[in-house]
């Protein structure tokens, strides 16, 4: 978990350091930077998107992934939280709520290759080295994040550890299950995600995006099936 406990400490210090710089940025300038992160996030998006190897099981991920999100009603629960947490400490910043900087921000630190990869590694071999890395780079990107999204950056650090912790505890025995193929498959469905998240911030689409976070997962079971 040394990997994991990193990457959260990462995102805590570049989150407050950007709700430091926040302070001095005017709202234009802070929409600015946004739409630039919203052009860089789905550069990154079809960037991975491109992994994939099987375009029918992109579909039927994506698809199953949202009935199941739907019907478990991730996005709700997860903007609740954000609300109750909104509540007990401090309005969003720049009319952006806490809830969807959370949200905001924990798709993009938690969905790409490297955190499934660096994850196992972690959890498999020790090797944290991809984890690190992985954490030099959502310091600079909760750093920018806080800095237009505001307060609920910061409280990404738990998903981080939610969801990379979980991935890297249970790496022993999800490892056989996750080979080349069925990794390029989750990166290219979690990609998509990533570009659904820029589009949300560049206020082109209100995308649920965290209703389609099980079709992540999916390609595993796709994969053992043909």
């Amino acid at each position: 978990m040394l990997g994991t406990w990193v990457n959260v400490a990462a995102v805590l210090i570049g989150g407050s350091i950007g709700l430091l710089i926040q302070k001095g940025l005017s709202q234009r300038l802070a929409d600015t930077l946004m739409k630039g992160l919203a052009l860089c996030t789905i550069t990154i998006g079809i960037s991975g998107a491109l992994d994939g190897r099987d375009t029918l099981k992109l579909i039927l991920s994506v698809v199953i992934g949202a009935l199941l999100g739907e019907l478990l009603d991730l996005d709700g629960k997860i903007q609740r939280l954000g609300e109750w947490v909104e509540r007990r400490f401090s309005k969003g910043t720049g009319g952006v709520s806490i809830a969807e900087g959370f949200v905001t921000a924990s798709l993009m630190f938690c969905v790409g290759a490297m955190t499934i990869v660096g994850s196992l590694q972690s959890g498999l071999t020790g090797d944290h080295q991809m984890l690190f890395t992985k954490s030099m780079l959502d310091f600079v990107s909760s750093m920018i994040f806080a800095s237009s999204l505001g307060l609920g950056v910061l409280f990404a650090a738990g998903f981080v550890l939610v969801f990379q912790g979980g991935i890297t505890l249970l790496a022993g025995l999800a490892a056989p299950f996750l080979g080349d193929a069925v990794i390029a498959e989750m990166t290219c469905v979690g990609s998509v995600l990533i570009i659904g998240l820029g589009l949300n911030m560049l206020g082109l689409t209100k995308l649920k995006v965290m209703n389609y976070l099980p079709a992540i997962f999916l390609p595993i079971l796709l994969c053992l099936l043909w």
